[in-house]
């Protein structure tokens, strides 16, 4: 069987499981609300849980496997892959793309489009409206110097997906356990409580333009001229709204969500020390307890996050012998490190300042996932400034918490 299959075998079943595992839930609640429980029920929900895991588990495995395959196909290395007819495809459709974004309608809007479906790509194409999926070349560059700028892309978890919304279950435990003796009664096994987390893609676009004499430069290397235009906008909209964003028509960032004292912590919240001084970051203590506040499990492979104010604010920090307690990133690619852990840098984030919240410590990897929708479209557009063309380009990203106890803030006072 194929990796194709087995893919689409495992997804299938993931998808049986967990709509089987909701109707269970719901029928347990509506159990529960009339006074009783069937411990049956209870134990088939707890195996379906872990049926669901295990799905997952498959699902990610196949994935890898089907990443590593199209990798070796792109460079030639698989057997079943003609890399020679895919290059030919490939680049006759680069070509025909670079008609088009030069001379517009003249580039023969549905040569290409059946060309890139041909070379295998996701084609978003609208030959009357003039929309275009970019070649791939032009999506690699997009993805790639975002990844070198946008601190919190290298962080998280970020994840291609093809539809608009991206849905994972959370399991937050719950079911009783304990001791006991041979004739002792046993008490009631409670429900495991399941929550669902559902990140949807919101879309950022760029607008740029230039006048079409300089498109008739043949010595333009468009695509890369495109790509070099829109990457900065889109990385400094995404780097924006993964910190402060409300998830309203953007992703939901770090910042944008409910914050909470830890002593009261609950889920869909992230819980927050205080740091003291209304004006200062002045307390080497408070990050230590910031740091302990996140569950060990977390620790390991969790990160400090601020800005660059904080930071000249965190390096003055010495200990009772006159140790700095911040350490420099000595070795070239190394973070500079704090009480053990990495350092990163947004300047999105806080300044210190009465009720702000200048430095975020977790896991985020575990904590916080982008999602990406394969796929970036570009509308020529020569009307609108005569004499110039210009390109509308968007993509859909998504991204917000799916995991609020990884991932801890300090909060500065009020007063």
């Amino acid at each position: 069987m194929s990796e194709i299959s087995e893919l689409k075998d495992a997804i299938e079943a993931k998808g049986k499981i967990w709509e089987d595992l909701k109707a269970k839930v719901d029928k347990l609640e509506a159990e529960k609300a009339e006074g009783r429980t069937d411990p049956l029920l209870v134990e088939t929900i707890a195996k379906m849980d872990n049926a669901l895991n295990e799905q997952s588990e498959i699902k990610r495995t196949l994935e890898a496997r089907m990443t590593d395959m199209e990798n070796k196909i792109a460079r030639g290395e698989f057997a079943g892959g003609d890399k020679s007819v895919a290059d030919k495809v490939k680049a006759e459709y680069r070509a025909s793309f670079e008609k088009w974004f030069r001379k517009g309608g003249e580039g023969n809007m549905e040569a290409v489009k059946q060309l890139a479906v041909q070379a295998g790509l996701s084609t978003l194409s609208d030959p009357d409206g003039g929309y275009l999926v970019a070649p791939p070349e032009f999506d690699q560059e997009i993805d790639r110097v975002a990844e070198t700028i946008s601190v919190m892309r290298r962080l998280c978890t970020v994840r291609p997906i093809g539809t608009s919304t991206y849905k994972k279950l959370v399991n937050m435990g719950g079911a009783s356990s304990g001791w006991v003796a041979e004739k002792e009664s046993r008490s009631e096994t409670d429900t495991p409580t399941l929550r669902e987390i559902a990140l949807n893609t919101k879309e950022v676009y760029a607008e740029p333009g230039c006048t079409q004499i300089s498109l008739d430069d043949a010595t333009i290397d468009l695509p890369s001229w495109l790509a070099d235009e829109v990457t900065v906008e889109f990385d400094e909209q995404e780097a924006e709204a993964f910190i402060t964003g409300d998830g309203v028509a953007k992703p939901h960032g770090i910042a944008g969500y409910p914050f909470v004292a830890n002593s009261s912590y609950e889920w869909g919240k992230v819980g927050y020390t205080a740091g003291g001084h209304a004006t200062l970051l002045n307390n080497a203590d408070k990050l230590i307890d910031l740091q302990h506040s996140l569950k060990s499990k977390y620790r390991n492979g969790a990160v400090w996050l601020m800005n660059d104010t904080t930071c000249s604010a965190i390096r003055k920090f010495k200990d009772g012998e006159g140790n700095y307690l911040w350490r420099p990133g000595l070795i070239e690619g190394k973070p500079d490190n704090l009480l053990g852990k990495p350092c990163e840098y947004d300047d999105n984030l806080d300044d210190i300042g009465a009720n702000k919240y200048p430095l975020f410590f977790g896991n985020f990897k575990r904590a916080y996932m982008i999602i990406d929708r394969k796929g970036i479209r570009i509308l020529r557009d020569p009307y609108t400034s005569k004499g110039n063309v210009l390109f509308y380009t968007t993509k859909r990203v998504g991204g917000g918490i799916v995991m609020f106890e990884a991932l801890k803030a300090l909060k500065i006072a009020t007063t």
